[in-house]
Protein backbone atom coordinates (compact mmCIF):
# COMPACT_ATOMS: atom_id res chain seq x y z
CA UNK A 1 0.00 0.00 0.00
CA UNK A 2 1.36 3.38 -1.06
CA UNK A 3 0.28 6.30 1.11
CA UNK A 4 0.26 9.42 -1.05
CA UNK A 5 -0.21 13.03 0.03
CA UNK A 6 -1.24 15.50 -2.68
CA UNK A 7 -0.75 19.20 -2.07
CA UNK A 8 -2.93 21.69 -3.90
CA UNK A 9 -6.51 21.32 -2.72
CA UNK A 10 -9.05 21.71 -5.56
CA UNK A 11 -6.36 21.93 -8.24
CA UNK A 12 -7.23 20.42 -11.62
CA UNK A 13 -4.16 18.19 -11.78
CA UNK A 14 -4.23 17.24 -8.11
CA UNK A 15 -7.91 16.30 -8.16
CA UNK A 16 -7.51 14.32 -11.40
CA UNK A 17 -4.54 12.31 -10.09
CA UNK A 18 -6.32 11.75 -6.77
CA UNK A 19 -9.35 10.24 -8.55
CA UNK A 20 -7.07 8.15 -10.78
CA UNK A 21 -5.15 6.65 -7.87
CA UNK A 22 -8.26 6.02 -5.80
CA UNK A 23 -9.58 3.70 -8.50
CA UNK A 24 -7.02 1.21 -7.15
CA UNK A 25 -7.77 1.42 -3.43
CA UNK A 26 -5.79 -1.74 -2.69
CA UNK A 27 -2.57 -0.10 -3.86
CA UNK A 28 -3.07 3.55 -2.94
CA UNK A 29 -4.32 5.52 0.02
CA UNK A 30 -4.60 9.16 -1.01
CA UNK A 31 -4.96 12.30 1.09
CA UNK A 32 -5.20 15.86 -0.22
CA UNK A 33 -3.98 18.77 1.86
CA UNK A 34 -4.07 22.55 1.47
CA UNK A 35 -0.77 24.33 2.05
CA UNK A 36 -2.33 27.77 2.20
CA UNK A 37 -1.66 29.51 5.48
CA UNK A 38 0.34 27.72 8.16
CA UNK A 39 -1.94 24.96 9.49
CA UNK A 40 -0.13 22.30 7.44
CA UNK A 41 3.12 23.06 9.23
CA UNK A 42 1.80 21.54 12.47
CA UNK A 43 0.71 18.30 10.80
CA UNK A 44 2.80 15.15 10.91
CA UNK A 45 3.44 13.50 7.56
CA UNK A 46 5.53 10.57 8.73
CA UNK A 47 2.93 8.03 7.53
CA UNK A 48 3.13 9.08 3.86
CA UNK A 49 5.45 7.37 1.40
CA UNK A 50 5.13 10.01 -1.30
CA UNK A 51 4.14 13.64 -1.76
CA UNK A 52 2.83 14.78 -5.12
CA UNK A 53 3.35 18.53 -4.94
CA UNK A 54 1.15 20.48 -7.35
CA UNK A 55 0.41 23.54 -5.23
CA UNK A 56 1.67 26.70 -6.89
CA UNK A 57 0.81 29.77 -8.91
CA UNK A 58 0.01 29.03 -12.53
CA UNK A 59 1.15 30.94 -15.57
CA UNK A 60 -0.08 34.52 -15.85
CA UNK A 61 0.14 37.45 -18.24
CA UNK A 62 3.72 38.31 -17.31
CA UNK A 63 3.43 41.69 -19.00
CA UNK A 64 0.81 42.96 -16.56
CA UNK A 65 2.12 42.19 -13.11
CA UNK A 66 3.62 44.19 -10.25
CA UNK A 67 6.97 43.55 -8.60
CA UNK A 68 5.11 42.49 -5.47
CA UNK A 69 3.11 39.90 -7.43
CA UNK A 70 6.28 38.75 -9.17
CA UNK A 71 7.93 38.14 -5.78
CA UNK A 72 4.92 36.07 -4.76
CA UNK A 73 5.62 33.62 -7.61
CA UNK A 74 9.00 32.87 -6.05
CA UNK A 75 7.52 32.67 -2.55
CA UNK A 76 4.95 30.08 -3.64
CA UNK A 77 6.56 28.18 -6.52
CA UNK A 78 10.06 28.04 -5.07
CA UNK A 79 10.12 28.73 -1.33
CA UNK A 80 6.87 27.02 -0.35
CA UNK A 81 7.79 23.95 -2.42
CA UNK A 82 11.09 23.69 -0.56
CA UNK A 83 9.41 24.18 2.82
CA UNK A 84 6.92 21.39 2.07
CA UNK A 85 9.67 19.01 0.95
CA UNK A 86 11.92 19.89 3.89
CA UNK A 87 9.11 19.23 6.37
CA UNK A 88 8.25 15.94 4.66
CA UNK A 89 11.86 14.78 4.85
CA UNK A 90 12.10 15.76 8.53
CA UNK A 91 8.82 14.04 9.43
CA UNK A 92 9.93 10.83 7.73
CA UNK A 93 13.12 10.75 9.84
CA UNK A 94 15.25 8.94 7.29
CA UNK A 95 12.59 6.53 6.03
CA UNK A 96 12.47 6.00 2.27
CA UNK A 97 10.42 8.81 0.76
CA UNK A 98 9.55 10.19 -2.68
CA UNK A 99 8.80 13.83 -3.51
CA UNK A 100 7.25 14.49 -6.93
CA UNK A 101 7.39 18.09 -8.09
CA UNK A 102 5.18 19.37 -10.91
CA UNK A 103 7.35 21.68 -12.94
CA UNK A 104 6.71 22.68 -16.56
CA UNK A 105 8.09 22.78 -20.09
CA UNK A 106 8.23 26.52 -19.53
CA UNK A 107 11.61 26.14 -17.79
CA UNK A 108 12.94 25.93 -21.36
CA UNK A 109 11.02 29.04 -22.40
CA UNK A 110 7.75 28.28 -24.17
CA UNK A 111 8.25 30.66 -27.09
CA UNK A 112 7.32 29.13 -30.42
CA UNK A 113 7.69 30.11 -34.06
CA UNK A 114 5.46 29.18 -36.98
CA UNK A 115 8.43 28.95 -39.36
CA UNK A 116 10.91 27.04 -37.23
CA UNK A 117 10.72 23.62 -35.60
CA UNK A 118 11.83 23.58 -31.98
CA UNK A 119 12.74 20.23 -30.41
CA UNK A 120 13.76 19.89 -26.77
CA UNK A 121 16.20 17.02 -26.27
CA UNK A 122 18.11 15.60 -23.33
CA UNK A 123 20.90 18.07 -24.16
CA UNK A 124 18.68 21.17 -24.11
CA UNK A 125 19.46 23.35 -21.13
CA UNK A 126 16.65 25.16 -19.26
CA UNK A 127 16.52 28.84 -20.16
CA UNK A 128 13.34 30.45 -18.83
CA UNK A 129 12.49 33.85 -20.25
CA UNK A 130 9.83 34.75 -17.67
CA UNK A 131 9.79 34.97 -13.90
CA UNK A 132 7.15 32.22 -13.87
CA UNK A 133 9.47 29.80 -15.66
CA UNK A 134 12.38 30.92 -13.52
CA UNK A 135 10.40 30.37 -10.31
CA UNK A 136 9.76 26.77 -11.37
CA UNK A 137 13.38 26.17 -12.31
CA UNK A 138 14.63 27.74 -9.07
CA UNK A 139 12.30 25.39 -7.17
CA UNK A 140 13.83 22.38 -8.96
CA UNK A 141 17.34 23.49 -8.06
CA UNK A 142 16.48 24.20 -4.43
CA UNK A 143 14.65 20.88 -4.01
CA UNK A 144 17.66 18.99 -5.34
CA UNK A 145 19.56 20.09 -2.22
CA UNK A 146 17.37 17.75 -0.15
CA UNK A 147 17.89 14.62 -2.22
CA UNK A 148 19.83 11.73 -0.70
CA UNK A 149 19.69 7.93 -0.60
CA UNK A 150 16.47 7.98 1.41
CA UNK A 151 14.78 11.03 -0.10
CA UNK A 152 13.97 10.63 -3.79
CA UNK A 153 13.16 13.65 -5.96
CA UNK A 154 11.20 13.31 -9.22
CA UNK A 155 10.74 16.47 -11.30
CA UNK A 156 8.00 16.35 -13.95
CA UNK A 157 8.17 18.88 -16.79
CA UNK A 158 4.97 18.37 -18.81
CA UNK A 159 3.93 20.27 -21.93
CA UNK A 160 0.41 21.72 -22.16
CA UNK A 161 -1.99 19.58 -20.13
CA UNK A 162 -5.60 19.25 -21.20
CA UNK A 163 -8.67 17.23 -20.39
CA UNK A 164 -12.30 17.55 -19.44
CA UNK A 165 -12.71 20.64 -17.30
CA UNK A 166 -9.25 22.04 -18.07
CA UNK A 167 -8.72 25.72 -18.76
CA UNK A 168 -6.16 27.69 -20.74
CA UNK A 169 -5.19 27.46 -24.41
CA UNK A 170 -7.05 24.25 -25.11
CA UNK A 171 -10.40 25.66 -24.00
CA UNK A 172 -9.85 28.72 -26.21
CA UNK A 173 -9.22 26.55 -29.28
CA UNK A 174 -12.18 24.34 -28.41
CA UNK A 175 -14.54 27.31 -28.33
CA UNK A 176 -13.14 28.60 -31.61
CA UNK A 177 -13.62 25.19 -33.26
CA UNK A 178 -17.36 25.37 -32.61
CA UNK A 179 -17.78 28.89 -33.97
CA UNK A 180 -15.77 29.07 -37.16
CA UNK A 181 -16.73 27.31 -40.43
CA UNK A 182 -13.19 27.52 -41.82
CA UNK A 183 -9.79 27.05 -40.19
CA UNK A 184 -6.19 27.16 -41.51
CA UNK A 185 -4.63 23.79 -42.34
CA UNK A 186 -1.20 24.70 -41.04
CA UNK A 187 1.61 22.18 -40.63
CA UNK A 188 2.94 22.64 -37.10
CA UNK A 189 3.81 20.26 -34.26
CA UNK A 190 3.21 20.57 -30.53
CA UNK A 191 3.74 18.28 -27.58
CA UNK A 192 0.64 17.96 -25.41
CA UNK A 193 -0.40 15.71 -22.55
CA UNK A 194 -3.89 14.45 -21.80
CA UNK A 195 -4.74 14.34 -18.11
CA UNK A 196 -5.30 10.55 -18.23
CA UNK A 197 -1.82 9.98 -19.61
CA UNK A 198 -0.36 12.28 -16.97
CA UNK A 199 -2.30 10.53 -14.20
CA UNK A 200 -1.08 7.12 -15.35
CA UNK A 201 2.45 8.46 -15.57
CA UNK A 202 2.28 9.68 -11.97
CA UNK A 203 0.83 6.34 -10.87
CA UNK A 204 3.73 4.44 -12.43
CA UNK A 205 6.25 6.94 -11.10
CA UNK A 206 5.00 6.31 -7.56
CA UNK A 207 4.94 2.54 -8.00
CA UNK A 208 8.46 2.40 -9.41
CA UNK A 209 9.89 4.84 -6.83
CA UNK A 210 12.35 6.36 -9.28
CA UNK A 211 14.03 9.74 -9.32
CA UNK A 212 15.12 12.10 -12.05
CA UNK A 213 13.69 14.65 -14.47
CA UNK A 214 10.79 13.46 -16.60
CA UNK A 215 9.18 14.68 -19.82
CA UNK A 216 5.80 12.96 -20.25
CA UNK A 217 3.77 13.70 -23.37
CA UNK A 218 1.17 12.09 -25.60
CA UNK A 219 2.47 9.49 -28.03
CA UNK A 220 1.60 11.72 -30.99
CA UNK A 221 2.67 15.29 -31.76
CA UNK A 222 -0.32 17.54 -32.30
CA UNK A 223 -1.18 19.86 -35.18
CA UNK A 224 -3.40 22.77 -34.19
CA UNK A 225 -5.60 22.22 -37.25
CA UNK A 226 -6.09 18.52 -36.42
CA UNK A 227 -7.07 19.39 -32.86
CA UNK A 228 -9.64 21.94 -33.98
CA UNK A 229 -11.06 19.59 -36.62
CA UNK A 230 -11.52 16.69 -34.19
CA UNK A 231 -13.22 18.99 -31.68
CA UNK A 232 -15.60 20.18 -34.41
CA UNK A 233 -16.32 16.64 -35.61
CA UNK A 234 -17.01 15.49 -32.05
CA UNK A 235 -19.78 18.09 -31.82
CA UNK A 236 -21.02 17.47 -35.40
CA UNK A 237 -19.96 20.98 -36.37
CA UNK A 238 -19.01 21.30 -40.03
CA UNK A 239 -15.50 22.70 -40.32
CA UNK A 240 -13.35 23.00 -43.43
CA UNK A 241 -9.56 23.02 -43.20
CA UNK A 242 -7.81 24.96 -45.93
CA UNK A 243 -4.18 26.01 -46.57
CA UNK A 244 -5.34 29.21 -48.27
CA UNK A 245 -4.80 31.26 -45.11
CA UNK A 246 -1.31 29.96 -44.34
CA UNK A 247 0.43 32.96 -45.88
CA UNK A 248 -1.59 35.15 -43.53
CA UNK A 249 -0.43 33.15 -40.50
CA UNK A 250 3.19 33.64 -41.49
CA UNK A 251 2.67 37.39 -41.96
CA UNK A 252 0.79 37.77 -38.66
CA UNK A 253 3.53 35.89 -36.84
CA UNK A 254 6.01 38.59 -37.87
CA UNK A 255 4.01 41.46 -36.39
CA UNK A 256 5.59 42.75 -33.16
CA UNK A 257 3.53 42.67 -30.00
CA UNK A 258 0.43 40.75 -29.01
CA UNK A 259 -0.73 39.77 -32.52
CA UNK A 260 2.54 38.09 -33.44
CA UNK A 261 2.84 36.47 -30.02
CA UNK A 262 -0.66 34.95 -30.16
CA UNK A 263 -0.15 33.72 -33.73
CA UNK A 264 3.11 31.98 -32.86
CA UNK A 265 1.54 30.55 -29.74
CA UNK A 266 -1.39 29.06 -31.66
CA UNK A 267 0.51 27.77 -34.71
CA UNK A 268 4.11 27.51 -33.52
CA UNK A 269 6.29 24.43 -33.11
CA UNK A 270 7.45 23.12 -29.74
CA UNK A 271 8.01 19.43 -28.98
CA UNK A 272 9.91 17.11 -26.72
CA UNK A 273 12.08 14.55 -28.47
CA UNK A 274 9.96 11.40 -28.13
CA UNK A 275 12.94 9.40 -26.88
CA UNK A 276 13.27 11.37 -23.65
CA UNK A 277 9.58 10.88 -22.85
CA UNK A 278 9.83 7.09 -22.62
CA UNK A 279 13.34 6.48 -21.28
CA UNK A 280 12.40 5.39 -17.75
CA UNK A 281 8.62 4.95 -17.98
CA UNK A 282 7.26 3.88 -21.34
CA UNK A 283 3.78 2.47 -20.84
CA UNK A 284 1.80 5.45 -19.61
CA UNK A 285 0.48 6.69 -22.97
CA UNK A 286 -2.79 4.81 -22.69
CA UNK A 287 -5.04 7.31 -24.49
CA UNK A 288 -4.36 8.26 -28.12
CA UNK A 289 -4.86 11.79 -29.39
CA UNK A 290 -8.23 11.38 -31.09
CA UNK A 291 -9.72 9.53 -28.14
CA UNK A 292 -8.34 12.14 -25.75
CA UNK A 293 -10.18 14.92 -27.59
CA UNK A 294 -13.44 12.97 -27.50
CA UNK A 295 -13.03 12.35 -23.76
CA UNK A 296 -12.29 16.02 -23.20
CA UNK A 297 -15.28 17.20 -25.20
CA UNK A 298 -17.87 14.73 -23.96
CA UNK A 299 -20.86 16.17 -22.08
Amino acid sequence: MKRVLITGENSYIGTSVEQWLKKDSELFEVTVVSVRGNDWRSQNWKEYDCIFHVAGIAHADTGKITEEEKARYYQINRDLSFDVAEKFKADRQGKKSQFIYMSSIIVYDDKTNVSKQRVITSQTKPNPSSFYGDSKLQAELKLSELEDDGFTLAVVRPPMIYGKGSKGNYSMLSRLALKTPVFPKFDNERSMLHISNLSEFIRLLIMEEISGIFFPQNKEYIKTSDLVKIVADTHNHKLILTPLFNWGIILLSLIPGKVGKLTNKAFGNLVYDKKISTEKIDNYQIIDFEESIKLTEES
